[in-house]
């Protein structure tokens, strides 16, 4: 452990975050002229301040990161500039927010959650509303990509901080040879996608505004909104489209998209099984929702259900979060289906949430090979992920994550019990903070204003587990990790 570079990193990062988070919606502002530009100026220049002393006094610090920094780094990364995302909404006079709600709305927004307490969307400043989607598309992919890139530059090695961080059971693999360029690309791509669904979504009908915003919180799988009637506000087909596709798109593994760039070909995306299985489940799942709706007659024609389903089985399935109706009150099975889904969550390597397509891959092939076993006992049947021989180690560590994830999820869920929610409200709530859905069930389908502050906190832990894949946070707890 070296307290001198996770000090150095982390005050690197409040500058960058201080600048990136807060000038553009001072510019928005101004635009706007919606006099909010002191509830960025300030924060803004506190945090630079903050993290320029903390980076000049650590400034002659060259030594490199271990895995342990790594992950200290990565959970203070999110955790400190999560709590610091939240003092424009207490600088603002517009927004009146206690400091529970306020630290609530910045982590949801910086973990791509989507959770909100805010209610009134549709008359707040434009700067804050475009400051809320920002939030997601910064912590999406942004920063930290951005960051990695920039690191090798300072003299300070990024790949324990790119492991630490990367999603998904296999966080070894780099696409170029050099981490710098693997993080340079990745943002390229990132950066391409956005600009891509903004012009979208502006070709059919949006403002210029709301699709710079909303593209931001899709291509983020964010779920963020400019109006409290999320994409429901613009009852348009065309725009539920345009959203289906790049939601669909940022759910898969971005290294695939490098991948497929690079050879100028879609071969890689169908050769891969994950995205194969990705398809199939959005596929499965669209099918009931939509045969359901058609024949509850939730909606009077079939083109509506269509849809209507489509849109919320892939916004929920890749946690993105969006809605154009309140699926909470679909009939049968459906909204815990979708829960579910939501469960399982996009690819490795993706901006979504979830335990991850992969991991429930690697599951159902481990389920299958044990059930061949008590066949064939002493046969040696290895899983195989295309041509690929996944290692036993592998498949134990999603195993180990998948009991750690189910007695975490167990254990919040009691304690939100303990705060006197019911239990739907207290299941949905935990299950769409953990996996960075947002929207919940029952007193938590469009806002969480309305629950006690001692659940807030439990769910912005349940954020934080989410976004760092409960392993990396977990860590640190143990007494191993301190010691020398």
């Amino acid at each position: 452990m070296h307290a001198s570079i996770t000090i150095k990193i982390l005050g690197l990062l409040l500058m960058f975050f201080s600048v990136l988070a807060n000038l553009p919606p001072i510019v928005v502002s101004l635009i706007y002229g919606d006099d909010s530009v002191s509830a960025f100026l300030y924060p803004m220049v506190l945090l630079f301040g903050i993290g320029f002393i903390l980076w000049a006094a650590t400034a002659r610090s060259r030594k490199e990161l271990s895995t342990r920094d790594g992950f200290l780094i990565v959970t203070l990364f999110w955790a400190v500039l999560g709590t610091a995302g939240c003092l424009p909404f207490l600088f603002s006079e517009q927004v009146q927010l206690s400091v529970t709600d306020a630290v609530f709305e910045s982590l949801s927004g910086l973990t791509t959650t989507g959770a909100t307490v805010i209610s009134g969307l549709d008359s707040l400043p434009k700067s804050i509303l475009f400051y809320r989607q920002q939030l997601q598309w910064l912590g999406g992919m942004g920063i930290i990509v951005l960051a990695v890139a920039l690191l090798p530059m300072l003299g300070i090695g990024g790949m324990q901080l790119y492991k630490a961080e990367s999603p998904g059971p296999v966080k070894d693999n780099k696409l170029v040879p050099r981490l710098a360029e693997t993080a340079k690309a990745l943002w390229y791509i990132y950066l391409f996608l956005t600009v891509s669904c903004a012009l979208a979504y502006w070709i059919v009908g949006m403002s210029l505004f709301d699709a710079i915003s909303h593209s931001f919180t899709t291509v983020a799988i964010g779920g963020f909104s400019t109006h409290d009637a999320s994409m429901a506000y613009f009852d348009s087909a065309a725009v539920d489209t345009v959203a289906i596709i790049f939601m669909f798109i940022a759910g898969v593994n971005f290294a695939l998209h490098f991948t497929a760039w690079q050879q100028r070909k879609t071969r890689p995306y169908f050769s891969d099984p994950e995205f194969r299985f990705y398809s199939f489940i959005l596929l499965l799942v669209s099918v009931v929702t939509i045969t359901v709706l058609y024949f509850s007659e939730v909606y009077s024609s079939f083109g509506e259900s269509f849809i209507r389903g489509l849109f919320q089985v892939v916004s929920v399935a890749t946690t993105t979060g969006f809605t154009t109706a309140d699926f909470s009150t679909w009939p049968l099975f459906l909204p815990y289906m979708l829960l579910y889904a939501a469960i399982i969550g996009a690819c490795a390597g993706s901006t979504g949430g979830g335990m991850k397509v992969m991991r429930i891959l690697l599951i159902f092939k481990q389920g299958i090979r044990e059930v061949q076993r008590l066949i064939h006992p002493r046969a040696t049947i290895p899983i195989k992920l295309g041509r690929e021989v996944i290692s036993d180690r592998v498949v134990e560590s999603v195993w180990g994550f998948f009991a750690v994830y189910v007695m975490v999820f167990m254990a919040m869920l009691l304690a939100l019990l303990a705060t006197g929610l019911d239990i739907i409200t207290a299941f949905s709530a935990v299950g769409a903070c953990i996996n960075n859905l947002g929207p919940g069930l029952a007193n938590v389908a469009e806002t969480y204003g309305h629950i006690n502050p001692a659940a807030k906190w439990i769910l912005c832990l349940a954020m934080l587990m989410g976004r760092l894949e409960v392993f990396t946070l977990l860590v640190l707890f143990t007494p191993m990790f301190w010691r020398r």
